[in-house]
């Protein structure tokens, strides 16, 4: 019944049966778990092969087949070797499970499964079931003609979870709220089109599982960022029973649209938590190799992304695994790019962080990767682990020094703010000398890790009680104002300040050269309450409110407004801005004669303060200076007026000088 066939990594079917291969180099056995409908178990021994992969062929086997792995070798956890053949292990490379994994207990690795492949989304099973993958072969691969190729330099990235994004949209059928199908809906896409969107930035969609911690109160990992297999897409996100294809059909609609897509991997740990953790599928099939185990106790794990392990970014298997799941989202879903989570433990070697790092090399040297957008969220939970400004050549990467100084300067407590012309300016103190140029500066003022924009301006601390950890978790210093009042209120001075705020913030970002990044929602008035870390949620708390009360949309058109605004003036993306004044904070930019666009010179005052400043204009007032944009109006209007002679308090004000 078996014999022995090379073939890829993973279940690889044909007209007559399917190919299984399983890497381990330290395991002394492997079975082969088939399942058939009433869920009866058939074992199958494989062969090592070479390269000490596990292999067999198995005739009469193909699509829709659920199988497993139990893999056989020592339990030494003090040599780092964990294996257990009691525990049923996911293929690393399957590419389709048969449904979102939910822990029972951690210390056991038990695990309740809910739904059945082929189930739609909200389906639930009472029974537990253990979790199986699916034999699924690749799809067809995407014409690259198909991307919109939006160079970064004009890229408009918008950060949103695919869920939460579209759950309570009333435009919606039922049956695609919250899904792959829903994000590519019309009425979504012209949001994104009508706002100025070049790009949905999705958190991670690779099947990932939720702690017995969160489900004991209610509550599961939210954002994604437990991954377990990487290859495969979530179905908790699909309207039907194939959640790849509904993936790569909402991609490729979206691309129709002219909207690119970008993934958020995590390939700096798993699922499986530290020692008292699950054994699901890595820590099982070769822990020892997979894993950074601490050098002087081998049963415990490194712990660089401060989620209880760490992956081998180093390891040659390790580095194979995250760039064929790079490959398979690029080639086979059309993905535009991928932005990667605590990506400094990536670049971690036995000398420390390095640009040159294994992984890194491969990626960069690969045809089909290299020409992908890559975004590095540049800090990890290690020593040493802030590494701003110094991922390869042709990396972008999240500006969290950035957002800090914003922040600060808007709250009032760095008002000299002696950095805010780097900053908006691209950072060319981090990037310039990398060549990178302020491109790869992803500036933002809120992400999905803090608060969102309208909590920015209504709490001056954090709110998390609803995360059972005793408001423990989550950011402490979030550079945040309330205004007088902490949380919403209903009196209309603070209101009007408050909106004044978000108008200044976000006008701020956006006149700013580098790439910008908004947070879902923002727009809209969207609120958590105050929770900064509310990962755990997949309630109204997390989800996007569409029908907003009418007092907090006035966002919507002015943000749409500003993005129509740094469209049509190119210099905004040229980082040139030079200080004038620094009370208020005034910078000038110049156009070059080769320069298209039709500003002479942009002018940009920024006064933090409570009160009035006066406006000195550069060379002659009476030679043109027009009004952009001025964030004090309660219905601020981009109307080409005069230039006037102050600025309120709080506020922005962006001058053009025609040609």
């Amino acid at each position: 019944m078996v014999d022995q066939l090379p073939a890829s990594l993973g279940a690889t079917p044909d007209a007559a049966g399917t190919t299984f291969r399983l890497w381990s180099e330290h395991a002394d056995g492997v079975e082969l778990c088939l399942f058939d409908r009433d869920g009866d178990e058939q074992r199958v021994p494989l062969n090592r092969g070479d390269g000490n992969v596990w292999v067999g062929r198995v005739s009469g086997v193909g699509e829709g087949q659920r199988y497993g792995y139990r893999v056989h070798g020592p339990y030494r956890p003090k040599l780092g070797h964990r294996f257990n053949p009691a525990k049923l292990l996911l293929d690393p490379y399957a590419r389709l499970l048969t449904g979102p994994i939910h822990l029972r207990d951690e210390h056991f690795g038990g695990v309740d499964w809910a739904g059945a492949a082929g189930s739609a989304r909200d389906q639930r099973d009472s029974a537990p079931f253990t979790p199986r993958c699916v034999v699924a072969p690749p799809l067809d691969p995407i014409d690259d003609g198909e991307r919109p190729g939006t160079p970064m330099r004009e890229s408009v990235i918008y950060e949103l979870h695919v869920k939460g994004f579209t759950n309570l949209h009333p435009d919606l059928p039922p049956a695609l709220r919250g899904t792959y199908a829903g994000l590519a809906h019309p009425a979504v896409i012209d949001h994104l089109r009508g706002l100025g969107i070049t790009a949905v930035e999705l958190l991670p969609v690779h099947q990932q599982l939720s702690r017995r911690f969160l489900l004991e109160h209610g509550l599961t990992d939210y954002w994604g960022y437990n991954s377990i297999a990487f290859l495969a897409p979530d179905p908790r996100f699909a309207a039907t029973g194939d959640p790849r294809r509904e993936l790569r059909d909402a991609i490729r609609t979206l691309h129709q649209a002219g909207l690119e897509v970008l993934l958020d991997v995590v390939y700096n740990h798993t699922g499986e938590s530290d020692e008292h953790g699950p054994t699901i599928a890595f820590r099982g099939i070769d822990n020892a190799a997979y894993y950074r185990l601490n050098p002087t106790d081998m049963r415990r794990y490194r712990n660089e992304a401060g989620t209880g392990n760490t992956l081998d970014a180093t390891h040659p298997m390790v580095i194979q695994l995250a760039l064929d799941s790079l490959r398979t989202f690029a080639v086979e879903y059309g993905v535009d790019g991928f932005r990667f989570d605590l990506a400094t433990v990536l670049g971690r070697t036995a000398d420390g962080f390095s640009v040159a790092a294994p992984l890194f090399t491969a990626i960069g040297s690969d045809p089909i990767l290299r020409d992908r957008k890559l975004l590095a969220e540049p800090w990890d939970l290690g020593p040493d682990g802030y590494r701003l400004g110094g991922f390869p050549s042709g990396w972008s990467e999240w500006n969290g020094r950035y957002r800090d100084t914003v922040r600060r300067f808007w709250t009032g407590a760095d008002a000299a703010a002696s950095d805010l012309p780097d900053r908006l300016a691209g950072s060319p103190d981090l990037f310039g000398r990398t060549g990178n140029g302020a491109k790869a500066s992803v500036n933002y003022v809120t992400a999905h890790d803090g608060f969102t924009l309208r909590d920015l301006v209504t709490y001056a601390a954090k709110h998390n009680e609803a995360n059972h950890e005793g408001n423990r978790d989550g950011e402490g210093q979030n550079d945040s104002l309330n205004f007088g009042v902490e949380g919403e209120t209903a009196d209309p001075r603070i209101r009007e300040l408050r909106d004044c705020q978000r108008r200044a913030l976000m006008a701020t970002l956006l006149v700013s050269a580098g790439t910008p990044m908004l947070l879902a929602g923002d727009e809209l008035a969207r609120t958590q309450g105050g929770n900064n870390n509310a990962y755990s949620h997949d309630s109204r708390l997390s989800w996007v409110n569409w029908q907003p009360d009418p007092a907090q949309s006035t966002l919507l058109p002015f943000v749409s407004r500003m993005l129509a605004l740094r469209r049509a003036h190119p210099l905004l993306l040229e980082g040139a801005w030079v200080p004038v004044e620094d009370e208020p904070l005034t910078l000038l930019q110049r156009a070059g004669k080769d320069q298209p666009g039709p500003d002479a010179a942009l002018l940009l005052v920024l006064n933090p303060h409570e009160g009035p400043v006066g406006i000195r204009l550069p060379g002659d007032p009476a030679g043109g200076w027009r009004v952009l944009v001025d964030t004090t109006s309660p219905t601020p209007s981009l109307a080409d007026a005069r230039a006037p002679e102050t600025v309120a308090g709080r506020g922005l004000v962006l001058l053009a000088l025609s040609r």
